[in-house]
């Protein structure tokens, strides 16, 4: 089992970055996938970034490739979301999960472990 904790959300201008970091608790965390999720108010949770358990590969959604990077160090169990040119749209709580399959779903079904959440809110 693993126990995640995001951090480093806050409000922003449109076109400013933000960095966020996910902790995770126990020593198997090297042996999950991560991924980064959003839901904005009155919408369902979003694929957003993933990244394989030893960070060989990664796939994002189409709406912020270009300008969100996914990394992880397993060596600190942390995984990160460098967020860059940010836009009104990018507006929700975002959360990090784990899977302990190795797969870089995009499906929230596929995630078994979720952490709290960190709002980010971007200002025209």
């Amino acid at each position: 089992q693993v126990q995640l904790v995001e951090s480093g959300g806050g409000l922003v201008q449109a076109g400013g970055s933000l960095r966020l970091s996910c902790a995770a608790s126990g020593r198997t965390f090297s042996r999950y996938a991560m991924a980064w999720f959003r839901q904005a108010p009155g919408k369902e949770r979003e694929f957003v970034a993933a990244i394989k358990r030893t960070g060989s590969d990664v796939d994002y959604a189409d709406s912020v490739k270009g300008r969100f990077t996914i990394s992880r160090d397993n060596a600190l169990n942390m995984v990160y979301l460098q967020m860059n040119s940010l836009k009104p749209e990018d507006t929700a709580v975002y959360s990090c999960a784990a899977d302990p399959y190795d797969t870089l779903g995009v499906s929230v079904f596929e995630y078994d472990y979720w952490g709290q959440g960190t709002q980010v809110t971007v200002a025209s």
